[in-house]
């Protein structure tokens, strides 16, 4: 894309499991010294605030705060002490939703995300949530970072050509969320299927048409 514009706030309105597959082929930028990096987003978890499996679940704190901002914001959280996730708030302030973003292709600045990400494989450079926080830089510093501006150090792009590249790289497929005990049925994981970059597939998950643009 020559142009980079970002999705605008009401993309983010709604609730986590309907904005979350709607994210899906749109593009994470993270503007650098060197340029922006980034990708197509191809997996990604919703988490909804009456699910005991989502930060927001126990009540605001320090370290869940942004979720309860503004809709459109980043909440970037680390994991073992170490790693970050970073998370798309949704709905109104106050609700406390987020979708993960657990994966993206790797299409600008890839020199840059293997500075800080080497690897020997390509399709292991962002293919999980803490991979693509090293690769794109992404720590706790942009935690509440708005990300509906192209001048902020990440926002999330509209991808003009979303549904070629859906239709190339899926269908969308639907199934469980990974790594977690509580409310591990609901189906709120959706990915990519063709993408070589999805973390990890379910065999027998429910395979849907493109979601809209």
């Amino acid at each position: 894309m020559s142009k980079f514009v970002p999705l605008p706030r009401s993309f983010y309105q709604p609730a986590a499991d309907e904005v979350a597959p709607a994210l899906l082929g749109h593009w994470l930028i993270r503007n650098t010294p060197h340029g922006p990096c980034g990708g197509p987003i191809v997996e990604v978890e919703a988490y909804l605030t009456d699910d005991p499996a989502c930060h927001a679940f126990g009540g605001k704190t320090e370290r869940n705060k942004a979720m309860w901002g503004p809709p459109g914001h980043g909440y970037v959280y680390l994991i073992y002490g170490y790693h970050c996730c970073f998370n798309a708030v949704c709905q109104p302030p106050g609700v406390g939703e987020a979708v993960l973003i657990r994966a993206l292709e790797p299409e600008i600045g890839e020199d840059f995300m293997h500075q800080q990400r080497p690897v020997a494989d390509r399709k292991h450079l962002t293919n999980g949530p803490a991979k693509l926080c090293t690769a794109l830089q992404i720590d706790r510093n942009l935690d509440g970072t708005d990300l509906c501006h192209s001048e902020s150090p990440l926002f999330i792009a509209r991808n003009p050509d979303r549904k070629a590249y859906i239709n190339d790289r899926g269908p969308i497929v639907t199934t469980t969320r990974i790594g977690i005990t509580k409310a591990a049925d609901k189906p709120w994981r959706f990915y990519l299927d063709a993408s070589p970059f999805v973390s990890r597939r379910i065999s027998r998950a429910r395979k849907s048409l493109p979601a809209g643009s």
